[in-house]
């Protein structure tokens, strides 16, 4: 949320109100950078979906990347990070590092985990990555030196095969790199999340790729299968992406039912219940982070809506699914 200064007498700044009264709050953590004529909040005290930007490079180029990659030079936001948590309400129940590709910060993400282990001993800690870099041999040790009690990696897969994985995330190799860095995850006692997109290019492989879990990662915590954001790279590869989830609906029943009866737990992030079967809406989550998770005008009639996770801010018709209608009969469920 931007905010305009003005210089005063040209030595301080001046803040001024903003016209939303919800934009900052007491406990919200801003920056003013010199020279710049906006502030940009950090953190919001009490919010879903607080995160560490841990780095804007990335060895991946995923085709529905959110955040689109840069190649610049970022150690110093460790530091940065560091400095943050200093600020960062002890009692914050989760936060969340991601980038870019928080591994490649090396040694730097080691030191930021273990700040937040002293700093936020008590917030979940989960670290959104491509899982490649731990199949290189220095990590086995930088994870022998990781210690947060409440730590978890959120490591994405999109098929269980490489032709397909190393496709949406358009680089040779990654599928290979990143089972082994799972399995190097697994060894170190590491609690992980596989999280899957559904799209276009992984719904055909989407029940195959749930038996590959449960055969293979059979150690990993929790299966999130996401609705994609229609955002950064996703706007430009909409025709290779897009799916209407209503056309995927038995896909993601049988899915979600094979890792269920077998007890594996699994959720289903970024979808309104009203395009799921009524079967997974207890899997279904309300997982957008509250600055950009909206609702639609269908939904001021639905009597699901306080348990629906609704929409992101960047939902746009060409991005809409012909089932969104209002719930009118609920079953609690």
């Amino acid at each position: 949320m931007a905010k305009q200064l003005d210089a005063l007498d040209g030595v301080a700044p001046l803040i001024r109100t903003p016209t939303d009264a919800d934009a900052v709050s007491t406990g919200d953590i801003i920056e003013a950078v010199p020279g710049h004529e906006t502030l940009r909040v950090l953190y919001r005290r009490g919010d879903v979906g607080n995160v560490l930007f841990a780095t804007e490079r990335c060895n991946s180029y995923c085709l529905m990347c959110s955040q689109p990659p840069r190649d610049v030079g970022d150690e110093w936001r460790v530091q940065q990070n560091l400095d943050l948590l200093d600020l960062i309400d002890p009692e914050e129940p989760s936060l969340g590092i991601t980038g870019g590709e928080p591994t490649l910060l090396g040694e730097g993400l080691g030191t930021l985990i273990n700040g937040c282990a002293e700093k936020l001993p008590h917030t979940d800690l989960q670290i959104l990555t491509n899982g490649r870099g731990f199949a290189k041999p220095e990590w086995v040790e930088r994870l022998r030196g990781i210690h947060h009690p409440k730590l978890q990696w959120n490591v994405p897969l999109y098929a269980d095969v490489a032709p397909v994985h190393d496709y949406v995330v358009q680089a040779r190799g990654a599928f290979v790199e990143t089972l082994a860095g799972l399995h190097a995850l697994g060894r170190a006692g590491m609690n992980i999340e596989i999280r899957v997109v559904l799209h276009k290019p992984t719904i055909p492989r989407l029940a195959g790729l749930a038996h590959f879990i449960y055969r293979n990662l059979s150690f990993v915590r929790h299966v999130a299968l996401m609705g994609i954001e229609p955002i950064g790279f996703a706007l430009a590869n909409r025709e290779a992406l897009w799916i209407d989830p209503l056309d995927y609906r038995q896909e993601l029943v049988e899915a979600v039912r094979y890792l269920d009866d077998r007890g594996m737990r699994t959720s289903i992030y970024n979808l309104p219940l009203c395009v799921l079967d009524q079967s997974l809406h207890r899997h279904a989550a309300k997982s957008i982070s509250t600055w950009k998770n909206v609702y639609l005008p269908e939904c001021l009639r639905c009597k699901a809506q306080s348990r629906c996770g609704g929409f992101f801010a960047s939902h746009k018709k060409e991005w809409a699914s012909r089932g969104i209608n209002p719930i009118t009969i609920t079953t609690g469920d």
